[in-house]
């Protein structure tokens, strides 16, 4: 098994950011009479930067030549997961190349150790794709826009979060049906959110800072937001609002004939653990409850767990331990789901100084990441542990909801990546010197123009990524479970790619657009997508609007994606979905 060694260009760059963190990022005591230079003259400092790391440093992608098999990375964070699910993460992370990237942060995190970096360091939220962000209720039980999943998060470059963020803004546009113009286009978009976000809050109080909240059903005064993009946020929206503790309950557990509630299992989502586990995972909220604030603490000691599940996550968290907690306060009608998952060491951790917290957990560096991050974040954040390993705690699905980017082109794309791109600086001013970041970034698209053409190199990496996972799984090198399709025939179950997805999401925008689906590229598909297809040219016909799509003919397994995504676009054009009776699974 492959085992990571430093090379040279690593070790440098650790004595690069170890030179260069500033002293109030560590845990050291807090300096009472520390002396913070003025905006404009970290601006100047952030200018100088240029010097050294110019924006065209920035600009191209190119693999060193000792670069590891990305095959040979994934299957060594396979070591201690859970043995039994390593087979389904695989197949997850086969089923595109953006499902790729989202499970290759270890990958990704090799790569980034090899790129330019100013020195000026953030907290970084470590895997900061486009289907990261999303929409959260606050305790307030408001709707905000914000960031999601603090796994991978540390102390390091702010580069490596925007870089990736437009890395996976370019393979979801590929996966959409954007043409390299647009998807160039959406990157420079992603650049410009932070960068001018940078600008805006580099001269702005620390107090105001912190207290800044992107509300999802307010619209922003300080930036026009297109009708189409603000429509799809309001969906959304009013979905995050359907999905609460008790909208959740009846599709997940059922009262039993003796009154008590326990979980349905889903097999391989949701699966029943033993007593011995059961009793572990109870023990370890009573040390949960400890980590919490005295008023949270004081509310959950009403509550009391009712049963305990496994819960498979994601598609990178897939083999790690997860449990699911049901809980009750005031009846039957007062549920509380809490999600208890296993923390693991940031991918980005061996390219970095040592982390110095104030409790050495990463089940807190994780709570502690997300509380930094996030502008208002779960109430019921906490950590404990269970067998030695390290766990963090957090609602489930409460208020919680996520945009359809598999859906999303045109106007809605870019501005969701523009946003994306915003809020990410927003978060990493809260914990490092945006002033000095701004004065980087500039106001010119210098920056925006490099990182575009990054995004398109890293795009093609990713692709060729992809492919030798597919080619590893497809000559026994690496094993990867096979789903069971509901007509009982087997299959690699993934959802649409690139042209198949642009048509039915052209339909849905109601935006003529002929695209093909290359033979060579996607299984046949028969049912499920073609019946969905014309079903919806059929639909849009009769009201008036055009989509030229081609659909590869054929027999094979059940799509249910292609189901889902014929629901939601039909929606979309206000007709009800066509039945996707059978089809392929498109890889």
């Amino acid at each position: 098994m492959w085992k990571l060694t430093l090379d040279a260009t690593q070790q440098q760059l650790i004595k690069q950011l170890e030179a260069s963190r500033d002293p109030w990022q560590t845990s050291g005591a807090y300096e009472a009479e520390r002396y913070e230079e003025p905006p404009a003259a970290r601006q100047k400092k952030g200018v100088s930067l240029r010097k050294s790391v110019a924006h065209a440093a920035h600009a191209s992608w190119k693999p060193p030549k000792n670069r590891p098999s990305p095959v040979d990375i994934v299957v060594a964070g396979n070591a201690g997961r859970q043995q039994h699910l390593v087979p389904l993460r695989m197949e997850r992370m086969s089923a595109s190349p953006f499902a790729f990237l989202r499970g290759a942060a270890a990958v990704m995190a090799w790569d980034l150790s090899h790129t330019p970096v100013t020195g000026t360091q953030v907290a970084i939220d470590g895997d900061a794709h486009i289907n990261n962000f999303g929409l959260f209720g606050t305790p307030q039980r408001d709707v905000v826009i914000d960031m999601n999943d603090f796994d991978e998060a540390t102390f390091g470059p702010w580069e490596w979060d925007l870089k990736r963020l437009v890395a996976s803004v370019n393979v979801a546009g590929r996966e959409n049906g954007l043409s390299r113009r647009e998807r160039r286009f959406a990157v420079m978009q992603t650049v410009a959110g932070y960068r001018l976000n940078a600008i805006r809050l580099s001269t702005m109080g620390l107090m105001e800072l912190w207290t800044l909240f992107a509300y999802a059903e307010r619209p922003p005064k300080n930036l026009k937001v297109p009708k189409k993009a603000w429509a799809m946020i309001q969906k959304v929206v009013a979905k995050a609002r359907a999905t609460t503790n008790e909208t959740l309950l009846p599709k997940v557990a059922q009262r039993r004939h003796d009154g008590g509630w326990r979980f349905v299992e889903t097999p391989p989502i949701l699966t029943s653990v033993d007593d011995g586990t059961r009793k572990k995972v109870i023990t370890a909220l009573v040390e949960y409850a400890d980590h919490l604030g005295p008023a949270y603490r004081f509310m959950l000691h009403r509550y009391g767990v009712a049963d305990v599940v496994h819960r498979i996550v994601g598609v990178g968290s897939v083999g790690t331990r997860a449990y699911l907690a049901l809980l009750f306060g005031n009846g039957d009608s007062d549920p509380l789901f809490l999600q208890i998952k296993e923390a693991t060491v940031p991918a980005h951790a061996p390219y970095l100084p040592p982390l110095q917290m104030r409790v050495d957990h990463d089940g807190f560096r994780v709570v502690a990441a997300q509380r930094m991050l996030q502008s208002l974040g779960d109430p019921m954040l906490g950590y404990t542990t269970i067998d030695g390993r390290p766990y963090y705690v957090r609602q489930m699905k409460n208020m919680k909801a996520s945009m359809p980017v598999a859906l999303m082109t045109g106007t809605p794309f870019n501005f969701w990546a523009f946003l994306c791109g915003a809020l990410l600086v927003r978060a990493h001013a809260r914990t490092g010197d945006v002033a000095r970041i701004a004065g980087y970034c500039g106001d010119g698209q210098t920056l925006d123009r490099a990182l575009a053409d990054f995004a398109e190199d890293y795009g093609d990496q990713t692709e060729r990524d992809h492919a030798e996972l597919v080619q590893a799984i497809k000559r026994g090198r690496v094993e990867a479970a096979r789903r069971a399709a509901p007509d009982g025939t087997g299959g690699l179950l993934a959802r649409p790619r690139r042209a198949v997805v642009s048509a039915l999401a052209a339909v849905a925008v109601g935006r003529r657009r002929a695209t093909t689906a290359p033979p060579s590229r996607h299984r046949a598909c028969g049912g499920g997508l073609a019946t969905a297809s014309a079903a919806l040219h059929r639909r849009g016909a009769r009201l008036g609007r055009k989509c030229h799509s081609a659909v590869p003919q054929g027999r094979g397994a059940s799509c249910p994606s292609a189901a889902r995504a014929a629901a939601a676009c039909s929606r979309r054009i206000g007709r009800a979905p066509a039945p996707a009776a059978c089809g392929a699974a498109v890889r």
